[in-house]
């Protein structure tokens, strides 16, 4: 990260940035400390293409569905999200504040052949810079940052008129405090503990009143819920625990 862009970085927390990247060797392995976001990788993934898709005039089915959209992945981590997103034919621009998840992302999507432009960086430097993206990703970011309101503000000033955002984040209730933290991180040791702190959790109602602030409309919002028979996660009405909600900016 260069001198420029720590003077920007209001909405990184250091803290979270040191957790992520003492365990970035693990980003790509789906039995490691990433196992969650592996098997929550494909409902984020479907959902943002099924949006994606129709917003644009785009065919869902197509493997080319995001040609020659820009999007940017914020807090990108090893590349989960950025790499199929690139696989759909999206120019991807993905971005961390942790300059060694960044280092694995690149040499991941190396391997797999992939040109995605990663850049350890933040969300505000790129917007006083003035670029814009059809779409921005801000998925499990949002109970990361350090100012959530400028954050979401951030995320708006980066999306280009008639754009879209798309947010995936935890909603702050007693059931999400019981099964992301105490059963997550406690009982079923899915995550380190101290991975999430409830306090930053944040409600829809909040997080639609942040995006409005922002500029923002929003479209859509989904609740997902995983299933411990097939250990697989859903959409679904549910949104006291996981959810994402997408906005648009109009034109």
């Amino acid at each position: 990260m260069t001198a420029a862009d720590k003077m920007t970085d209001a909405t990184v927390d250091p803290v979270e940035v040191a957790r992520f990247s003492r365990i970035a060797a693990e980003w790509w392995d789906p039995t490691g400390k990433f196992r969650p976001l592996h098997i929550l990788n494909p409902v984020r993934l479907s959902y943002v293409k099924e949006l994606a898709a129709a917003h644009f005039g785009r065919d869902r089915n197509a493997t080319d569905a995001l040609s020659g959209l820009r999007l940017i992945d914020i807090g990108c981590g090893g590349g989960l999200i950025s790499e199929p997103m690139a696989r759909l034919g999206a120019n991807v621009t993905g971005i961390d504040p942790s300059e060694t998840n960044i280092e694995v992302a690149r040499l991941h999507a190396g391997e797999a052949g992939l040109a995605i432009d990663y850049r350890a960086t933040t969300a505000e430097t790129l917007a006083d810079k003035g670029e814009s993206y059809d779409i921005v990703l801000a998925l499990e970011v949002v109970e990361h940052v350090a100012d959530l309101g400028l954050f979401v503000k951030t995320c708006g000033a980066l999306v280009r008129p008639g754009g879209l955002v798309v947010f995936a984040t935890l909603n702050r209730t007693l059931k999400a405090f019981a099964l992301a933290i105490v059963g997550a991180e406690y009982v079923l040791g899915w995550l380190p503990k101290g991975t999430h702190q409830w306090s930053k959790f944040v409600t829809p109602n909040e997080l639609a009143d942040f995006a409005g602030n922002a500029g923002l409309t929003i479209c859509d919002e989904t609740g997902i819920v995983y299933n411990p028979l097939t250990d697989r996660w859903s959409k679904s009405r549910d949104m006291d625990v996981n959810y994402m909600i997408a906005a648009v900016r109009p034109e």
